[in-house]
């Protein structure tokens, strides 16, 4: 047995060599990076964010030139023109959707599905993914609160024991705080189909990041990657996972005055949380497009300090490979010495 076996029937839900997708991250999973994870055996996600219809289509078709190989599209749930967005995926004959930021509705799901599209959605707790199940989703990601951008509260660790022995029917992708080959080896050994990285793949060389945000993750350790802090427990904001700098502080002051308005009346719960999601995207942008490591956001996942070099796409892939089978090999050679003993 390899690691390959073991993530066999992640890898054919994807249909590709190996089950390892590429975490959505705004402004970082475009062309570039998605169609050089997917030419290398992986599967990579193109990040639709706050995207609008045309702008995906454009992104989607430069994709499409070039790679051969099976991509998906991740589209936030909350996004006002989530439907004219599916569309656009299903004029443009993606595969593979991933809903994120909330749960789809019955008639979104039901859309795609009749596409002949497959089905990914997020599950925060085992209820919740037995329900999406039911409702059409063909496989599923538990994200652990270790990951970069928009978290839950709870560890992969957890999840994991929660959700991996309960979950059968469909493959279940499991994501949060996995840097090495060793740790993807556990959660599949405890019945994960597959895995989702993100701040692994951020300083690929294919990644267009500017060099400025690809070094500020080189220099980071795990604690620098913290949470955002909620103001209000009337006003949930998803928080956010992101290396600390003068834009969290710009964060929490903005927070504020959304807060005020929602509390005024001058904002409904859902505008106001559209304003919060929009400050996080141009924050974003402002990071890993125009270089500026200071007031733009550093998201991030603890496993930001593994990340100690910007290597290839293939090489970061061969590596983790690599390490879960020394892993393995490691472990037989172990019990074949104690038989011997």
């Amino acid at each position: 047995m390899n690691v390959q076996s073991l993530m066999a029937r992640g890898a054919g839900f994807l249909g590709v060599e190996h089950g390892i997708m590429c975490g959505a991250m705004s402004w970082v999973s475009e062309r570039n990076l998605v169609s050089a994870i997917s030419n290398a055996g992986a599967f990579g996600v193109i990040a639709c964010g706050a995207m609008q219809p045309a702008r995906l289509a454009e992104e989607i078709v430069a994709t499409q030139a070039m790679t051969s190989r099976p991509f998906g599209v991740n589209l936030i749930t909350m996004h006002p023109q989530l439907v004219q967005l599916l569309e656009v995926c299903i004029a443009h004959q993606v595969g593979t959707m991933i809903f994120a930021g909330g749960i789809p509705s019955g008639a979104i799901l039901a859309q795609a599905r009749a596409a002949g599209m497959k089905i990914i959605c997020f599950a925060p707790t085992l209820a919740m993914g037995r329900r999406l199940v039911r409702a059409g989703a063909d496989a599923l990601v538990i994200e652990g609160s270790e990951a970069g951008g928009h978290i839950g509260p709870v560890s992969l660790q957890v999840l994991a024991q929660e959700i991996l022995p309960h979950v059968r029917d469909v493959p279940v992708f499991v994501a949060g705080g996995i840097g090495r080959g060793e740790a993807m080896l556990s959660f599949l050994e405890m019945g994960a189909a597959g895995v989702q990285l993100g701040t692994r793949f951020v300083c690929a060389t294919e990644c267009i990041a500017h060099p400025k945000f690809k070094a500020a993750y080189i220099r980071a350790q795990a604690r620098d990657a913290m949470p955002s802090v909620q103001l209000d427990d009337q006003f949930p904001v998803v928080p956010v996972r992101a290396l600390k700098n003068a834009a969290t502080l710009r964060f929490m002051q903005h927070q504020g005055v959304v807060l005020r308005k929602f509390q005024s009346g001058e904002l409904t719960k859902d505008a106001a949380q559209l304003d919060i999601e929009h400050f996080w995207a141009g924050a974003l942008r402002r990071a890993v497009v125009d270089g500026d490591v200071e007031e733009g956001s550093l998201m991030a996942g603890q496993s930001v300090g593994l990340v100690t070099r910007e290597q290839s796409v293939a090489e970061i892939i061969a590596e983790l490979i690599d390490q879960a089978n020394a892993a393995l090999a490691a472990r037989r050679d172990f019990a074949s010495t104690l038989a011997l003993g």
